[in-house]
């Protein structure tokens, strides 16, 4: 059986990203990497991707936007969100590893050694 395909959504730019791609690249793991700024996620990509899992936690709390929106005390309904990650891939939170219907989300080193064991 093929082992699944590992992407990693990032942002060069992000010392977060940095940090994750260096480990992935310690551990060996073959993965696609996608920059969000050179190629924004649709909103039928991120719908597909968050599936069933809640939106809210592929928000990104430190972007501006979302505080200015006071994200955290009025969340956007899932369509409003998914509208403006497509529009802002600022708003997603980084980096983002998936590897077949599993997703990190934000960097766990702990987390990406388990998945790549």
């Amino acid at each position: 059986m093929a082992a699944s395909k590992t992407t990693f959504y990032q942002k060069p730019t992000c010392t977060t990203c940095r940090k994750a791609k260096a480990l992935l690249q310690e551990l060996k793991v073959d993965f696609t990497a996608r920059d969000l700024d050179k190629e924004r996620m649709s909103e039928a990509e991120l719908d597909q991707l968050i599936g069933d899992r809640d939106h809210r936690g592929f928000l990104n709390t430190r972007n501006e936007l979302y505080r200015s929106r006071k994200m955290g005390e009025k969340p956007p309904s899932r369509a409003e969100a998914l509208r403006l990650m497509a529009k802002e891939p600022n708003l997603i939170r980084r980096p983002l590893l998936v590897r077949g219907a599993q997703i990190i989300v934000g960097f766990d080193e702990a987390a990406y050694r388990k998945l790549h064991k």
